[in-house]
């Protein structure tokens, strides 16, 4: 009996996406498939562009018609795990997962269980294949030590939509952070693009050629001696988007080990400023940064879709602590 019939996937490329490799094209079109799947879907000939087989390097040109054949989803080689899990809210077709810090999103190299799929799969129940073998459902992904808001998809065209949402940037995402030092603005836009670190590889960074367009809008909730508390609205989705870009301020994410959050505190900082961010970082072992808000309309039924998360104990506890120094502060 014959399996499943492959999807296919047509469109036209953009002109924002000229000059791009096919494969970065296609990432970016399907968050929920990793680069080296869909490279490997190209040099297997399943790849097309303008009616011809392509190689996962070749460059894009505007208008130009792309047609790619993605095998059916393949059941998960997982098991389900009893993970504790915050769903608030789940249809026949999505769920939105409130991720605690500390949970990997999907399996990868070093972390082959325990992740939030593992939970996912006992908690939801009918993810087999979606969106590939190991990562069912997963649209979009929240660094390990992130917290927040997830949404997450239950079938096949769901997932497809959700994909075409994320790319097309109909899915709003706004974080809370707590940053060092006080911002240049009260609000801004950060407009630089974001690629792998010239010398460290595990790292992102702000990079002059060979990056990804990438903008990160902040608002500025409080400000204290030290930190800045704020709101983040992500308007592209690249890898530790947020934390390179304030890093490239000046200003890192509270916390943050690998983009400088943990680092001593700026040359000629204050006692209480340095006092203080000893506190902190005593609470927070993770980065400040936290997914707070999800809005977007549903993938089928088109309907306005709106969920926010209260923020994790550590995070709270960390702001706790800055509003009672700052009243200490003005009762001195």
């Amino acid at each position: 009996m014959p399996g499943p019939a492959p999807e296919r996937l047509r469109f036209v490329v953009a002109p924002g996406e000229d000059g791009e490799r096919l494969d970065r094209v296609l990432a970016a079109r399907l968050p929920g498939e990793s680069r080296s799947r869909l490279a490997r879907l190209a040099r297997e000939g399943r790849a097309r562009v303008d009616g011809r087989p392509a190689k996962p390097a070749q460059v894009m040109r505007a208008g130009q018609a792309v047609a790619l054949e993605i095998p059916a989803p393949e059941p998960p080689d997982l098991e389900p795990e009893d993970i504790p899990l915050d769903i608030p809210y789940e249809d026949e077709d999505l769920a939105v997962v409130d991720k605690p810090p500390g949970l990997v999103v999907h399996p990868a190299a070093g972390n082959p269980r325990h992740t939030l799929v593992h939970a996912l799969l006992h908690h939801l129940g009918d993810l087999a294949g979606i969106g590939g073998r190991l990562r069912p459902g997963i649209v979009h992904r929240l660094d390990k030590d992130t917290s927040g808001l997830l949404v997450v998809a239950k079938s096949d065209r769901a997932h497809r939509r959700l994909a075409e949402m994320m790319a097309a940037h109909e899915v709003r995402r706004e974080y809370l952070a707590l940053v060092r030092g006080r911002l240049p603005a009260a609000e801004g836009l950060v407009d630089a693009p974001v690629g792998r670190h010239p010398v460290h590889r595990k790292k992102m960074a702000v990079v002059a050629a060979g990056g990804r367009p990438a903008q990160t809008r902040y608002v500025r909730m409080d400000t204290f001696a030290g930190f800045d508390y704020i709101r983040v609205e992500l308007r592209t989705g690249r890898t530790h988007q947020i934390r390179v870009h304030m890093a490239h301020l000046g200003h890192p994410v509270l916390g943050d080990p690998v983009y400088g959050g943990r680092g001593r505190p700026p040359h000629g900082a204050g006692r209480r400023v340095i006092e203080t961010h000893r506190r902190l970082l005593a609470l927070m072992r993770r980065q400040a940064l936290h997914a707070w808000r999800l809005r977007f309309a549903h993938p089928l039924s088109g309907a306005a879709m709106e969920f926010t998360a209260p923020l994790p104990p550590d995070m709270q506890a960390a702001l706790d602590c800055l509003r009672q120094l700052r009243a200490e502060e003005l009762s001195e």
